[in-house]
């Protein structure tokens, strides 16, 4: 039986790329999961008034804003990366991360300093925010750019990994907190200890990007005294690829945070599981949903792109509605973990390919920026919005109009996948990457 993953030896440059490029993507969506893997603990801290469902909704405005800023950070970094290299951007974007998550860590509560508190974690979330918005492109980029030929859907899946690896590193502190600490430490002060990790963690992340190679479709053309490169002028001259990134992303995204960062609090907060349970489900669930981004990556480099986002687009539009309202009336934990799985596996037709489909759209002068921009846009107002959305449906008794609104956005990104080309056959990569 031929195996389905590639079979050339990986060279150690690129081994080297992989590695340093996507422990510092790790890190970095490891301080961006942690606020919204913590919220449980620390929304009454900030937001003493009301129920939970009311202080969780208020932290949720606060991560959707976080998110306003990510379109910002996809321009800047993007820019940066265009311009000075991908690898000086990739630096930066984590080392901004890094201030945030310190911020957070050391903010007063409501309690000591009043209104000041809650103005302080949207400051740091605003730039945390700048960060993560410039890290997805410019990472998905990076690690496009550094694969061969044949195998860019499984090297650039690596993205995927890591981004999810950085929930479940948060997942698993947080399931140690939850052993070593009593229920009310972690909402005194136990919910502090993984953001002073986040920012430790990104001091190694930010020597491992200090020793990276820099991509050759960057350095082919960085010497070009070209000043349309990274500049949004230059990036219009590709209008389709920058509507295609906006709707291939459109459903995937928002499927993608309700089965993970939302997921959490809908096991406690709808299908009435301990937060214990909940963490637990969701470790187990995503470490799998992990480990199966490399292989849906290298069967998208034997199929092409656009089968896997057809059949994303057509399961999550049958499947959405019923295996969300299943999940809502299972009483079983067992139950909830293989219906949370079943989801997760659809998400992956999009979420393994969703990175190198885009870097295959846009040439080497604009490709960090056209990556990184229309993406953080839709993100941010469907993506970001997601746990808002459905906590104030659910706040205002529908909660199941939400399982219809992700199901009207798959659908939408599904009639993109049909119309598309398979960008495996048309890559601008081909153009500028001389491997």
């Amino acid at each position: 039986m031929q195996s389905l993953l590639p079979e050339e030896n990986i060279s150690r440059r690129r081994l080297k790329a992989i590695f340093g490029g996507s422990i510092g993507n790790l890190v970095e969506w490891y301080d961006w999961y942690a606020y919204s893997a913590f919220a449980l603990y620390f929304s009454a801290s900030f937001f003493p008034e009301g129920d939970k469902t009311a202080q969780l909704l208020n932290t949720a405005g606060i991560f959707a804003l976080g998110f306003l800023m990510r379109p910002i950070g996809g321009w800047l970094f993007g820019r940066i990366a265009d311009k000075l290299g991908r690898k000086q951007s990739m630096t930066l974007s984590v080392l901004l991360m890094s201030f945030g998550s310190l911020l957070i860590a050391f903010i007063p509560t409501y309690e000591s300093i009043g209104i000041i508190a809650p103005i302080m974690l949207l400051i740091a979330r605003l730039l945390q925010g700048l960060s993560v918005g410039g890290e997805y492109g410019v990472s998905a980029t990076y690690l496009s750019e550094m694969a061969t030929k044949n195998r860019r859907g499984f090297y650039s899946s690596f993205q995927y990994v890591t981004l999810i690896g950085g929930q479940l590193f948060a997942l698993g502190i947080q399931l140690i907190l939850q052993k070593w600490l009593s229920d009310e430490q972690l909402h005194d002060w136990g919910w502090r200890i993984p953001f002073v990790i986040g920012a430790i963690l990104s001091l190694v992340a930010l020597y491992l990007r200090s020793t990276l190679y820099e991509t050759k479709a960057f350095e082919a053309q960085k010497n070009k005294a070209d000043e349309r490169k990274g500049t949004i002028k230059e990036l219009l001259k590709h209008p389709k690829a920058l509507l295609t990134v906006v709707g291939l992303t459109l459903g995937g995204t928002l499927a993608f945070y309700t089965y993970t960062t939302y997921m959490q609090k809908f096991l406690v907060n709808t299908v009435n599981l301990s937060k214990a349970e909940s963490t637990q489900i969701s470790f187990i669930s995503m470490l799998i949903f992990a480990l199966i981004q490399p292989v849906f990556g290298a069967l998208s480099d034997r199929i092409g792109r656009r089968p896997l986002l057809i059949s994303f687009g057509l399961l999550g539009t049958i499947c959405t509605v019923p295996l969300l309202t299943t999940l809502s009336h299972t009483t079983s934990s067992y139950s909830a973990f293989f219906l949370l799985l079943a989801g997760l596996i659809i998400v992956s037709g999009y979420t393994s390919i969703n990175a190198i489909v885009k870097a295959e759209l846009f040439p080497a002068q604009v490709r960090a920026l056209g990556v990184g921009l229309p993406y953080a846009l839709t993100v941010a107002i469907f993506g970001g919005t997601a746990e808002y959305v459905a906590l104030w449906l659910k706040n205002s008794g529908h909660e199941e109009y939400f399982y219809w609104y992700i199901t009207g956005c798959i659908f939408l990104s599904l009639l993109v996948y049909v119309g598309m080309r398979d960008t495996k056959e048309t890559s601008m990569l081909e153009r500028d990457l001389k491997i």
